[in-house]
C-alpha cells in the first residue's frame, strides 16, 4: 500500500470531506513534527533544518482537506503558539521518546496547552516519536513523565456524548518508519466533526 493510500485511508474516517479542518502540529523542536507532515504531503523523508517560522501545509487526500500548521518547537517559537488556537479541530503534540532529559520541559508545554481555556474541548492526539531508536521510551514510561498515565481516553471506540471526558490518547511511533502515528490519527478521527 502506498503512502497516499495509507494515508487515504487513514484520514477518511476524520470525517473531513468537504470540510477543511485545521490541525496544529506542536512540541519541542527536534521532536519530528515537520517531518512528519513532509511524509503526509509529499511521501519523502529528508532531513529538515528547525522550522524557523510557522508553516502552513494544505493536504488533500482525495476529497479530504485539512490546513495543518507546524508552529515550530524552539522556545522563542513557542509564544506564538497561542495566536494559532482559534477554530483548532485537533492538536498533535509530538515528543521525542529518546530525548528523556527534556521530558519536564515536553510536559511543562503540554501542560500550558491543556490548560488553556481556547483549547478546552480539542482533541489532543500526543505522538511518542522514534522508537525506532533502541533507548526509546516505553509508552508507559512517557505517559508517567508527561503526567498522562490517569487522563487518557481509551484507544478504542469512545462516547461522543459524554463531554466530560477530553479526548487524549498517546500513541508510540517512528515516523521515518512511517509507523504508529496511523493508528493515532484514526484515534483523532473519532473526535473530528
Amino acid at each position: 500500500m502506498s503512502l497516499v493510500d495509507w494515508s487515504h485511508e487513514a484520514l477518511a474516517p476524520l470525517g473531513l470531506r468537504r470540510k477543511e479542518a485545521k490541525i496544529l502540529f506542536l512540541g519541542l523542536d527536534n521532536a519530528g513534527k515537520t517531518t512528519l507532515l513532509h511524509i503526509l504531503k509529499d511521501e519523502r523523508l529528508v532531513q529538515h533544518q528547525p522550522t524557523q517560522f510557522p508553516t502552513s501545509v494544505e493536504l488533500r487526500v482525495g476529497k479530504i482537506e485539512f490546513r495543518a500548521f507546524d508552529l515550530g518547537g524552539r522556545q522563542i517559537a513557542r509564544r506564538i503558539w497561542p495566536d494559532y488556537y482559534a477554530k483548532v479541530d485537533a492538536v498533535i503534540y509530538v515528543v521525542d521518546a529518546c530525548d528523556k532529559e527534556r521530558f519536564a520541559e515536553s510536559k511543562r508545554e503540554l501542560d500550558a496547552l491543556l490548560s488553556d481555556e481556547a483549547l478546552a474541548k480539542v482533541p489532543f492526539l500526543v505522538l511518542g516519536n522514534k522508537i525506532d531508536i533502541p533507548h526509546a521510551a516505553s509508552e508507559d514510561e512517557l505517559l508517567y513523565h508527561l503526567g498522562l498515565t490517569d487522563f487518557t481516553t481509551g484507544k478504542g471506540k469512545v462516547n461522543l456524548a459524554d463531554q466530560t471526558v477530553r479526548p487524549l490518547e498517546v500513541f508510540m511511533c517512528s515516523v521515518v518508519r512511517k509507523m504508529g502515528y496511523g493508528e493515532g490519527f484514526e484515534w483523532m478521527s473519532q473526535y473530528i466533526k
